[in-house]
């Protein structure tokens, strides 16, 4: 059996609570067990461009807890992904960085040595599981439904860190996507930001990379979007929704977490998965299941 820290962070709890369970119960029947780590805190991502110290030190944490439990983490959140990943890199290539990253964290009782891997619930699916198991587990696929594939910035770039896929030309997503009986359309937005990093800052901006990615998406036949990544996710159904009640916006395309789909193709139920919980209905999604 596979086992993994799981690694949450700050927004999935409080936010997109639906994320967390459809992940779990997907991976509770791929026989993929999750061990809670109390103590692991925000993985620094705010701190990034403020305070490289500051965001090492709060990363490092998280890793070094990891290690002394012996699990690799399994990251939910691209940016948190990104930002545990960008760490790990830091602290390799600097000993006068890692020396005094680890002074700290011994008033903790905890050091980091680098012996953890840090892996995305995709690369997880994708790699560790893998696509046959995952196509054995389906129990009914989607026919006929057309899926935009976003695959957001933080897990693909800088790919030298990253090493999540193709930054050029990823495939990872889309295979996962077909895994489902769904096809993976080809929409020339498909890389592009979703708007997320400027929300709060410059909504106007935001809204606008968001509407270009909706009507990209819809032009190129899809019937909903899909992510994995609960600041993205956000952005395709509590910022669209606002776009579409506040601004009058008259384009919709719902996003579908993945493991959400996934769920629904492996026979979990609605509740278990959330369906009812996001801003934008995707319940009609169920009318292309069919039984394998």
């Amino acid at each position: 059996m596979m086992k993994y820290a799981i690694f949450l962070g700050c927004n999935i709890p409080a936010r997109v609570n639906q994320y967390d369970g459809a992940a779990r119960a997907v991976l509770k029947k791929l026989d993929v067990q999750l061990v809670d780590i109390r103590e692991f805190n925000c993985c620094g991502y705010p701190m990034r461009n403020i305070d490289r110290k500051a965001f090492a030190l709060s990363s490092a944490g998280n890793l070094a807890l990891a290690e002394a439990a012996g699990l690799d983490i399994l990251v939910l959140c691209k940016c948190c992904f990104g930002t545990l990943k960008e760490a790990q890199h830091l602290l390799k290539g600097d000993e006068n960085i890692l020396a005094e990253i680890n002074e700290l964290l011994a008033e903790k009782g905890l050091k980091y040595e680098g012996n953890v891997q840090v892996k995305h619930l995709l690369s997880v699916l994708y790699h560790d599981v893998g696509i046959e198991t995952l196509k054995a587990r389906i129990a009914r696929s989607c026919k006929g439904l057309h899926i935009a594939t976003h695959y957001g910035c933080h897990a693909l770039r800088p790919s030298s860190v990253t090493q999540f896929d193709d930054p050029v030309a990823p495939r990872m997503f889309d295979t996962l996507i077909k895994v489902t009986g769904a096809k993976s359309v080809d929409w020339p937005r498909k890389l592009e930001c979703c708007g997320a990093p400027l929300t709060g800052i410059n909504d106007d901006l935001a809204m606008k990379l968001t509407r270009k990615k909706i009507s990209d998406g819809i032009k190129s036949g899809a019937h909903y979007l899909c992510a994995a990544c609960p600041y993205c996710y956000m952005q395709f159904d509590t910022v669209q929704e606002m776009m579409i009640s506040g601004n009058g916006d008259r384009q919709r395309l719902a996003c579908i977490l993945y493991p959400q789909l996934l769920g629904l193709c492996m026979g979990v139920d609605v509740g278990t998965l959330g369906i009812g919980m996001n801003r934008l209905d995707i319940s009609g999604i169920t009318s292309f299941l069919a039984q394998e």
